[in-house]
């Protein structure tokens, strides 16, 4: 696939406004900052994401699958439609960086860059907006609510009709663990599917010296454990990633007293949706013969979370030649797989499109914890990287 930035000296006049814009879009990033909202909870979030949008004249409609805004652009020109997305929700972490946009909220921080990626989407907006008679075709601006809690507002907003229309869609994620300048995608899964289970087991309690007048709980629960562990290692392709991870275990109060209930749960990640139904599948049959076997009865709720997030070949090309172009050959990686899971993955299973990596470390600034981690920060910059590729992808669409 053959494919030539438009216009780059006309590009170059995007990335300069751009380049302008970039103060507001920090205050805007830094106001998200202090005051995030969790997830399903972002009601003031949207609000001042639909406020921008109004302001600017584009297009939108509001409470889209709960709390999601959605902004359209029509390019003066025919061609496909082209979706951007970025989410806006918070976790609850506490904020423990000394920075002035320091979370004003107690226990509450946007500890994986969500404001990074709203920021920067706005940008995009108010600027493909402004050059919108050059655009071939539409472009999609999809403002997502509570990715970080299932059952997430990607399938929400997809259910409400966000993806009506829309050829492709493409997503972006600042990462702390990829310098900032760089970027890293890959085609085919590259975040797994994740399940939830909970296992309340109830036994017989009784006298630790009488265990034949009992059924152990604990006892049981812990060989559950094991045979758990057993449907990776030795029912499921060893060719098919596959993860059991047991988060919790729960029984017992006094040391002499063989507890009559124990609660295990946990959670099952793979990117096979056959091996998704197989692994369900077993844990039925696994909970029902310890049952036969024990005299216990066991209950188990098996939650189906996000699905497994697949890169479409094509959009993956056509995003990397772009990157590419924009960031520097060199600057553009491999994207390795994770067992982590992301509803961006609704999406791309209605329609093709791609999902990648966009740096934000720099130890410079400190930018070098983990996501999730209390002191959780990008590199500003990424707001700036992130916006001139979902850019270049929008006025490029008739070659992709």
């Amino acid at each position: 696939m053959t494919t030539t930035i438009k216009g780059s000296e006309r590009l170059g006049v995007i990335f300069s406004e751009l380049e302008e814009l970039y103060p507001q879009l920090v205050d805007i990033r830094r106001d998200l900052h202090m005051n995030p909202e969790l997830s399903f909870e972002e009601v003031e979030t949207a609000k001042k994401i639909a406020a921008f949008l109004e302001k600017e004249g584009i297009p939108h409609k509001t409470g889209v699958g709960g709390n999601g805004v959605v902004g359209y652009i029509k390019g003066g020109k025919p061609g496909k439609t082209i979706a951007l997305r970025a989410d806006f929700d918070a976790l609850p972490i506490p904020d423990e960086k000394n920075v002035p946009y320091k979370s004003k909220v107690e226990g509450v921080s946007h500890a994986c860059g969500h404001d990074i990626h709203t920021a920067s989407l706005l940008g995009v907006a108010k600027i493909l907006h402004a050059h919108r008679e050059e655009i071939h075709g539409n472009v999609v601006l999809l403002h997502q609510h509570a990715e970080e809690m299932a059952p997430g507002g990607a399938q929400a907003m997809v259910k409400d009709g966000c993806l009506e229309g829309v050829d492709e869609v493409y997503g972006a994620h600042v990462h702390s663990n990829v310098d900032v300048g760089q970027m890293e995608l890959n085609e085919g899964y590259i975040h797994a599917a994740a399940d939830t289970f909970y296992i309340t087991i109830q036994g017989k309690g009784g006298h630790g010296a009488e265990p034949h007048d009992t059924i152990d709980s604990i006892a049981l629960g812990s060989q559950l454990v094991v045979d758990l562990q057993q449907i990776v290692s030795r029912r499921v392709d060893p060719l098919k990633s596959t993860l059991v991870s047991v988060g919790s275990f729960h029984s017992g109060g006094a040391p002499n007293v063989i507890a009559d209930t124990a609660k295990i749960s946990g959670t099952v990640r793979t990117y096979d949706e056959d091996v998704r139904d197989q692994v369900e599948e077993l844990f039925k049959q696994i909970c029902k013969a310890a049952e036969v076997k024990t005299g216990a009865v066991i209950k188990l709720h098996y939650d189906r979370g996000f699905p497994s997030l697949y890169n479409h070949p094509q959009e993956t090309a056509y995003a990397k030649k772009i990157a590419q172009m924009v960031l520097g050959e060199e600057n553009v990686l491999e994207m390795a797989p994770t067992m982590g899971a992301e509803d961006f993955a609704y999406f791309v299973k209605n329609v093709p499109g791609v999902f990648y990596n966009v740096g934000g470390r720099n130890p410079e600034i400190d930018a070098i914890y983990p996501h999730h981690h209390p002191k959780f920060d990008v590199d500003e910059r990424s707001i700036i990287n992130i916006a001139k590729i979902y850019m270049a992808i929008a006025l490029n669409s008739q070659n992709a």
